[in-house]
Protein backbone atom coordinates (compact mmCIF):
# COMPACT_ATOMS: atom_id res chain seq x y z
CA UNK A 1 0.00 0.00 0.00
CA UNK A 2 1.59 3.01 -0.67
CA UNK A 3 1.29 6.44 2.05
CA UNK A 4 -1.07 8.65 -0.26
CA UNK A 5 -3.85 5.11 -0.05
CA UNK A 6 -2.62 4.62 3.49
CA UNK A 7 -3.40 8.58 4.25
CA UNK A 8 -6.72 8.38 3.03
CA UNK A 9 -7.83 5.85 5.07
CA UNK A 10 -6.38 6.80 8.20
CA UNK A 11 -8.82 7.99 9.85
CA UNK A 12 -7.52 8.43 13.33
CA UNK A 13 -6.00 11.35 11.73
CA UNK A 14 -8.42 14.94 11.27
CA UNK A 15 -9.01 15.70 7.60
CA UNK A 16 -6.92 18.90 8.17
CA UNK A 17 -3.84 16.30 8.77
CA UNK A 18 -4.43 14.05 6.09
CA UNK A 19 -4.81 16.60 3.81
CA UNK A 20 -1.53 18.75 5.33
CA UNK A 21 0.57 15.62 4.79
CA UNK A 22 -0.65 14.38 1.59
CA UNK A 23 2.61 14.54 0.03
CA UNK A 24 2.44 16.90 -2.84
CA UNK A 25 1.16 19.54 -0.38
CA UNK A 26 3.46 18.86 2.67
CA UNK A 27 6.44 19.15 0.26
CA UNK A 28 4.60 22.82 -0.35
CA UNK A 29 4.13 23.65 2.59
CA UNK A 30 0.48 23.59 2.35
CA UNK A 31 -2.03 24.62 5.63
CA UNK A 32 -5.80 24.34 6.18
CA UNK A 33 -6.95 27.65 7.62
CA UNK A 34 -10.58 26.89 7.18
CA UNK A 35 -12.20 23.25 6.42
CA UNK A 36 -16.07 23.07 6.53
CA UNK A 37 -16.65 18.89 6.89
CA UNK A 38 -18.83 18.87 3.68
CA UNK A 39 -16.41 21.38 2.08
CA UNK A 40 -18.88 23.74 1.71
CA UNK A 41 -16.02 26.39 2.49
CA UNK A 42 -12.04 26.04 2.51
CA UNK A 43 -9.23 27.85 2.96
CA UNK A 44 -5.34 26.92 2.04
CA UNK A 45 -2.18 28.73 3.33
CA UNK A 46 0.37 28.60 0.45
CA UNK A 47 3.84 29.86 1.80
CA UNK A 48 6.28 31.70 -0.53
CA UNK A 49 9.37 30.00 -0.08
CA UNK A 50 12.76 30.21 -1.09
CA UNK A 51 12.01 26.88 -3.34
CA UNK A 52 8.16 28.65 -4.71
CA UNK A 53 9.44 31.97 -5.47
CA UNK A 54 10.19 32.50 -8.89
CA UNK A 55 13.32 34.97 -10.57
CA UNK A 56 11.17 37.98 -10.24
CA UNK A 57 9.97 37.06 -6.63
CA UNK A 58 6.52 35.96 -6.72
CA UNK A 59 4.64 32.66 -6.21
CA UNK A 60 5.80 30.22 -9.27
CA UNK A 61 2.81 29.22 -11.05
CA UNK A 62 2.89 25.70 -11.25
CA UNK A 63 3.06 25.86 -7.34
CA UNK A 64 -0.53 28.00 -7.44
CA UNK A 65 -1.80 25.49 -10.05
CA UNK A 66 -0.77 22.30 -7.66
CA UNK A 67 -2.73 23.50 -5.00
CA UNK A 68 -5.91 24.99 -7.07
CA UNK A 69 -6.42 21.61 -9.43
CA UNK A 70 -8.12 19.08 -6.64
CA UNK A 71 -9.56 21.99 -4.54
CA UNK A 72 -13.24 21.92 -6.79
CA UNK A 73 -13.42 18.61 -7.61
CA UNK A 74 -12.66 16.98 -3.90
CA UNK A 75 -15.52 19.68 -2.69
CA UNK A 76 -18.10 17.70 -5.49
CA UNK A 77 -16.55 14.43 -4.41
CA UNK A 78 -18.02 15.69 -0.65
CA UNK A 79 -21.28 17.36 -1.67
CA UNK A 80 -22.31 14.09 -4.03
CA UNK A 81 -20.39 10.84 -3.05
CA UNK A 82 -20.86 8.02 -5.03
CA UNK A 83 -20.07 9.77 -8.38
CA UNK A 84 -16.55 9.97 -10.16
CA UNK A 85 -14.83 13.48 -9.95
CA UNK A 86 -12.36 14.72 -11.44
CA UNK A 87 -10.98 18.37 -13.11
CA UNK A 88 -12.07 18.08 -16.58
CA UNK A 89 -10.23 22.03 -17.02
CA UNK A 90 -8.17 24.14 -15.17
CA UNK A 91 -7.40 27.96 -15.99
CA UNK A 92 -5.31 30.21 -14.01
CA UNK A 93 -4.74 34.11 -14.85
CA UNK A 94 -2.19 35.86 -13.24
CA UNK A 95 -3.72 39.45 -12.24
CA UNK A 96 -1.08 40.58 -9.44
CA UNK A 97 2.39 39.13 -8.81
CA UNK A 98 1.97 36.59 -6.15
CA UNK A 99 4.55 38.57 -4.00
CA UNK A 100 3.38 36.97 -0.48
CA UNK A 101 2.20 33.90 0.72
CA UNK A 102 -0.99 33.18 -0.68
CA UNK A 103 -4.86 31.63 0.37
CA UNK A 104 -7.20 29.77 -1.44
CA UNK A 105 -10.50 30.57 -0.79
CA UNK A 106 -13.17 28.08 -2.22
CA UNK A 107 -16.94 28.92 -1.27
CA UNK A 108 -19.52 25.66 -2.75
CA UNK A 109 -21.97 28.06 -4.23
CA UNK A 110 -25.21 26.66 -3.69
CA UNK A 111 -26.82 28.04 -7.47
CA UNK A 112 -24.13 25.39 -8.53
CA UNK A 113 -25.16 22.81 -6.22
CA UNK A 114 -28.90 22.96 -7.90
CA UNK A 115 -27.85 23.19 -11.17
CA UNK A 116 -25.58 19.94 -10.51
CA UNK A 117 -28.24 18.25 -8.60
CA UNK A 118 -30.88 18.83 -11.71
CA UNK A 119 -27.69 17.30 -14.06
CA UNK A 120 -27.12 14.13 -12.17
CA UNK A 121 -30.97 13.49 -11.39
CA UNK A 122 -31.51 14.18 -15.41
CA UNK A 123 -28.45 12.69 -17.33
CA UNK A 124 -26.61 10.96 -14.48
CA UNK A 125 -23.44 14.09 -15.06
CA UNK A 126 -22.39 17.37 -14.60
CA UNK A 127 -20.16 19.43 -15.89
CA UNK A 128 -20.23 22.67 -13.66
CA UNK A 129 -17.76 25.31 -13.41
CA UNK A 130 -16.36 26.65 -9.98
CA UNK A 131 -14.30 30.20 -9.91
CA UNK A 132 -11.82 30.94 -6.86
CA UNK A 133 -9.17 32.36 -6.35
CA UNK A 134 -5.41 32.83 -4.25
CA UNK A 135 -5.01 35.74 -2.06
CA UNK A 136 -1.92 38.07 -1.22
CA UNK A 137 -1.56 38.68 2.49
CA UNK A 138 -2.68 42.18 1.80
CA UNK A 139 -5.54 40.98 0.51
CA UNK A 140 -5.41 41.54 -2.98
CA UNK A 141 -6.59 38.80 -5.29
CA UNK A 142 -3.75 37.70 -7.42
CA UNK A 143 -4.86 34.78 -9.06
CA UNK A 144 -8.32 33.83 -10.64
CA UNK A 145 -9.15 30.06 -10.85
CA UNK A 146 -11.58 28.45 -13.25
CA UNK A 147 -11.92 24.55 -12.90
CA UNK A 148 -14.47 22.79 -14.73
CA UNK A 149 -15.18 19.81 -13.05
CA UNK A 150 -16.73 16.66 -14.34
CA UNK A 151 -19.30 14.36 -12.44
CA UNK A 152 -20.04 11.38 -13.66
Amino acid sequence: MNFSRWLRRATFLSARRRIEWFPPFKLMGVKVVTLEDDWQRVVFRLPLTAFSRNMGGSMFGGYQAALADPIAPIACAKQFPGYTVWTRALHLEFDHPGTSSLELRFEFDEQIKSRIREDLARNGRSTPLFEYGLYREDGVRCTRVQCKVAIR
